[in-house]
């Protein structure tokens, strides 16, 4: 057998699709069985368009003519698979005659490969921005159940030292005759109302430097002066609930469901830390708080009721009217003050418990 027989021979036997095409007008002078299975087996006259309709002839004759080599791909259909082919021309000469070697590879799975490598990475980066997503949300809601610096120290230790605040100065609220709308109203109207009011509620309080703490249905509390120590606390929570009687006057003159709201204010020491474990939630507690709460209970409607202390250090800003002593929860007895802004007129009041 002649070398050339061998060759060829070989040529038929590998996993490689070949062929030989002359140069003029690119028909095949030799394709071995590999070629014939993938692309079908070319009569005497066939040429290389009649296989590769998208093909430009001329194109390849430069390429071969400039650089010896021409590289390009295909995807067909093998028995209902869908194959890629890597197709490799490259000049040569055969007797003085130039041909074109095509040499065909199925790159099939490394396409699928690549193809899973980019559904994957499009996976790993939607998964990264949904989690992404999830952790701003979970950020979100924590900070609006503690103050950022506690939200901080909370992500980076995983717990929340409980600290003493002293002094700050607390603002409760609640709204009068809550039980009979919840009784009369739709829940989604209450729900909705109160989410409006109280959402209007932080922006006042953020302008003065308040932190809201909780709301508890219709209970609303607020602080200043922690967990950053501020000097004007007692200015803050003062200024706070002013703002927040003149909101809901305002709110009131367009609004169909009229609210109206008793607040008490007060100044000392509080302790703020996370509380729970599984349900956990950012609480402060003390004597200010304590107090807030139980000078509330005398305050009328759209009304601020505060102690003499906190009467006192805003007394430069605020009208402050005795409401005489007033026994407050626990049997302790102390005088209360009725606090307007300067420029408000005075409004009858009711004590309400």
């Amino acid at each position: 057998m002649s070398i050339e027989a061998i060759n060829e021979q070989l040529l038929r036997a590998i996993g490689v699709g070949v062929a030989l095409l002359d140069l003029k007008e690119f028909k095949f002078r030799f394709h071995n069985d590999t070629f014939a299975e993938w692309f079908g087996e070319p009569d005497a006259d066939a040429r290389l368009t009649d296989f590769f309709s998208s093909l430009d002839p001329e194109a390849l004759r430069e390429a071969l003519s400039d650089g010896g080599r021409f590289a390009t791909e295909t995807t067909f259909k093998v028995k209902r698979r869908t194959m890629t082919v890597a197709m490799d021309f490259n000049r040569a000469l055969d007797g003085g005659e130039r041909i074109a070697v095509l040499v065909c590879q199925n790159i099939t799975r490394i396409k699928e490969l690549e193809s899973m490598i980019d559904s994957y990475s499009m996976m790993v980066e939607r998964n990264t921005r949904e989690l992404k997503r999830e952790k701003e949300q979970v950020e979100k809601l924590l900070l609006n159940m503690m103050p950022r610096s506690v939200y901080e120290e909370y992500k980076t230790f995983g717990v929340v030292t409980p600290r003493l605040y002293d002094p700050v100065s607390v603002l409760t609220l609640d709204f009068c005759g809550f039980g009979d709308m919840v009784a009369t109203l739709d829940p989604g109207v209450i729900v909705s109302e109160l989410n409006d009011i109280y959402s209007a509620f932080d922006r006042i309080g953020e302008q003065f430097g308040c932190e809201r703490i909780k709301t508890i249905g219709d209970a609303y509390i607020t602080v200043s002066g922690m967990p950053d120590a501020a000097p004007d606390h007692a200015m803050s929570v003062a200024n706070a609930a002013i703002r927040f009687l003149r909101y809901l006057k305002q709110r009131n003159g367009s609004h169909p469901v009229q609210w109206q709201c008793r607040i008490g204010i007060s100044t000392g020491a509080v302790i703020g830390s996370v509380v729970g474990v599984q349900k956990y939630i950012y609480d402060v507690f003390g004597p200010a708080v304590t107090r807030a709460l139980r000078i509330r209970g005398h305050a009328g409607p759209m009304s601020v009721a505060a102690d003499g202390e906190i009467a006192q250090l805003v007394e430069a800003k605020f009208n402050r009217i005795s409401m005489g002593p007033r026994e407050l929860v626990g049997g302790t007895e102390t005088e209360i003050f009725r606090m307007e802004a300067v420029a408000d007129q005075p409004q009858t009041y009711g004590s309400q418990s």
